[in-house]
């Protein structure tokens, strides 16, 4: 069973920036598409960002320009660097695999406040 861990969260100001990581167990880490989703109260949970096993990224309107997903399959995490971040960034933020259906992790806290 694939677990993933998100860090990296916090509060920021807007306009600000965060790095978050997500590690992932298993060994289908390297074979699968991963993505980045958030979920803030009332609102469902949506996918922000994904990448392939080989690097290509793709990019919901709201976060392009802004973040940006990476991987690394040598250490089976992958990354969403957020810059200018706004208030409507505000969620928690999940990894998991589009394309194969896997547990959830608790996710990572992201707010952005002045």
């Amino acid at each position: 069973q694939v677990q993933f861990v998100e860090s990296g969260g916090g509060l920021v100001q807007p306009g600000g920036s965060l790095r978050l990581s997500c590690a992932a167990s298993g060994s289908i880490f390297n074979i699968y598409t991963m993505g980045w989703y958030r979920q803030a109260p009332g609102k469902q949970r949506e996918l922000v960002a994904d990448i392939s096993r080989t690097g290509s990224a793709n990019y919901k309107d709201f976060v392009k320009g802004r973040f940006t997903i990476s991987r690394d399959n040598a250490k089976n995490t992958a990354y969403l660097q957020m810059n200018s971040l706004k208030p409507e960034d505000t969620a928690v933020y999940y990894c998991n695999y589009p394309d194969y259906a896997s547990s959830w992790g608790q996710g990572t806290q992201v707010t952005v406040s002045s």
